[in-house]
C-alpha cells in the first residue's frame, strides 16, 4: 500500500472469519481450465484451480456450503457487452466448455449455477442459497482476479458479508494485474490471507 493510501486510512483493521462461512468458486469451468481454449492457457489459474481443489476437500469434509458458477447465455442477444473472444465464442448454453473443472467439482455437494455477468451475485439465486444456510462469511475463489473474482469480491462486500480471499486460491492472465487487484480489493473490502490460514479456520469448525 501506498503512502497516499496509508495517509488516507485506508486499510484499517480485518474482518475475519464469522461463524458460518461458504466457499465461491468463480468460472473454473472448462473455458479457463482446458488448454484447448485460450482462457484455458493461463499458467496462474491452472494454479488456482488446483489449491482451489484442496481447499474444498477441506471445505466439504467440515460441511462448508460449496457454490459454484460458469458464465453462458443462449446467445449473443441475452449477452452483455464483451470484449473477450472465447466468451463471445463458446459461453453459451450447452457448450462443454461450461462444464466445471473434475478438480473442483463435487456434483452431489456442490450448488452449480450460471451467471450471466462477472459478479456470481448478479441475477443469480446465488443470496437465496447463502441466506438459507445463514452465511455470514464468504470465502472467494476462482477467475479472474481483476475481473469476475473482483466483481464478485465488491457485491459480496455490498451484501453485508464479510469476504476473505486466499491470495493462492486465485488467478488472472498477468501477474501485474493480479496482484494490484488483491491489495486494492485488501485495502478496501476483503482480507486477503493464505490459503493455509483458510484451511487451519475450516479445519476448526
Amino acid at each position: 500500500m501506498t503512502d497516499n493510501y496509508r495517509a488516507a486510512g485506508y486499510d484499517v483493521g480485518t474482518h475475519g472469519f464469522g461463524a458460518r462461512p461458504a466457499v465461491l468458486v468463480v468460472d473454473l469451468h472448462l473455458a479457463f481450465t482446458d488448454p484447448q481454449y485460450a482462457l484455458g492457457r493461463l499458467p496462474m489459474v491452472q494454479v488456482a484451480c488446483d489449491n482451489t481443489a484442496a481447499l474444498l476437500k477441506v471445505a466439504r469434509s467440515k460441511r462448508v456450503p460449496v457454490a459454484k458458477c460458469y458464465t453462458a447465455y443462449g446467445s449473443q442477444r441475452d449477452m452483455p457487452r464483451w470484449k473477450i473472444a472465447d466468451v463471445l465464442d463458446h459461453f453459451y448454453y450447452g457448450d462443454p466448455s461450461n462444464a466445471p473443472d473434475p478438480r473442483v467439482h463435487d456434483a452431489d455437494y456442490d450448488f452449480t449455477f450460471a451467471k450471466n455477468a462477472p459478479s456470481m451475485f448478479f441475477h443469480t439465486p446465488l443470496i437465496t442459497f447463502l441466506a438459507k444456510q445463514q452465511v455470514d462469511t464468504v470465502i472467494v475463489t476462482g477467475c479472474t482476479t481483476s475481473g469476475c473474482v473482483r466483481a464478485t469480491v465488491v457485491d459480496a462486500f455490498s451484501y453485508g458479508f464479510r469476504v476473505i480471499v486466499p491470495r493462492e486460491c486465485v488467478g488472472d492472465a498477468d501477474e501485474g494485474p493480479h496482484q494490484q487487484n488483491l491489495a486494492d480489493v485488501s485495502r478496501r473490502y476483503a482480507d486477503v490471507v493464505t490459503m493455509d490460514e483458510v484451511i487451519g479456520q475450516l479445519q476448526v469448525l
